[in-house]
């Protein structure tokens, strides 16, 4: 039987070559890529899959067009480093996000192009695959309760569908501040929410929610992390607790409103909206949630895994199926 040489400078990536469903995503033989200044060349052990990487795939978020490689997490060894790299060699571990936006080379690959301002060192400590996973749910619940909530301990914190990506990262950040973690999700996962930390879990279809979320914290919470702002805007203001700090994260439609936004404003409720994409220094969250992996205060839960050959139905798993934490592609 005849054998395939492989060249060591090809790699297996997963490609687009036109904006569309998750059936564009083909993996390929590719020329592995080679690091450019500031650059690092990553052996991939981990890709988280987001629903950004879907809006990336079908051209709703438009940034460089096909053909490229998607995936913004990563976590794996240094294979090579481009010039005017000082802080990394080598064989060092790194996790990071933000790469596979069109401007770089993606993720779900192989190898990937790496700026080194996108990725810190990873603690030999943490597993590769919750380091692929952690970025955009971990640096995007950092910014939304550190940096734009100044969320402080003892407050409560209501964290809204606290088994998703973002949500269960969130309930382990804001319960890391000791502040006091409200959350909601499917009944299904209320055990295990309490045992990254939250101290109230609630079933979100239930009727009296909002009075819920008030009676468990003594009458209105702090800060608020919303990821469905046109079903909820309302709702945050209506059990926001005065001065509380809404942190808006996404949405399903693009036109959330108010019924009656006196509810905010005779309690000088605070709404800041947010994309993780737009953070000042991505090295500055990464390296506080890396530490919070390191000492077993953040944990990011894996509902399953797949192969580069399985991206397509990650991606649709990613926006159709219950998952409780995240999906990962592993190479």
């Amino acid at each position: 039987m005849a054998v395939r040489f492989v060249s060591p400078y090809v790699m297996r990536a997963v490609r687009l070559s036109e904006y569309g469903g998750p059936d564009v995503l083909q993996v390929e033989e590719v020329d592995r890529p080679e690091p450019e200044t500031g650059e690092l060349l990553v052996e991939v052990e981990a890709a988280g899959v987001n629903p950004v990487d879907t809006y990336f795939r079908d051209g709703s978020y438009e940034s460089v067009g096909p053909p490229f490689t998607p995936g913004v997490d990563v976590a794996g060894t240094v294979a090579a480093t481009g010039e005017d790299v000082e802080t990394f060699t080598e064989g060092d571990r790194v996790y990071g996000t933000g790469i596979g936006n069109g401007a770089y080379q993606g993720s779900y690959a192989e190898y990937a192009t790496v700026p080194t301002d996108r990725v810190v060192a990873l603690p030999d400590s943490v597993d590769a695959s919750e380091a692929g996973a952690a970025g955009v749910v971990g640096v995007t619940a950092w910014r939304a309760l550190i940096d734009h909530a100044d969320l402080e301990p003892a407050e409560a914190c209501l964290v809204h569908g606290g088994s998703g990506g973002v949500g269960h990262a969130a309930v382990q950040v804001a319960d890391a501040v000791s502040a006091r973690v409200l959350t909601t999700a499917s009944e299904q996962y209320h055990d295990a929410l309490a045992e990254l930390g939250a101290d109230v879990v609630l079933d979100y279809g239930r009727e009296d929610l909002a009075d819920a979320v008030r009676e468990a914290s003594d009458g209105g919470v702090d800060a608020i992390l919303d990821h469905r702002l046109d079903d909820y805007l309302q709702f945050d203001a209506d059990v926001a607790a005065q001065g509380g700090r809404v942190v808006g994260i996404g949405e399903n439609s693009p036109d959330p409103a108010f019924t009656n936004d006196g509810a905010a404003r005779s309690k000088d409720v605070s709404y800041q909206f947010m994309s993780m994409f737009n953070t000042p220094d991505l090295r500055v969250p990464l390296r506080g949630v890396a530490h919070l992996m390191e000492t077993d205060r953040l944990t990011i839960e894996i509902d399953r895994s797949y192969d580069l050959a399985d991206a397509a139905q990650a991606q649709r798993d990613v926006m159709n199926e219950s998952v409780f934490g995240k999906l990962v592609i592993e190479p």
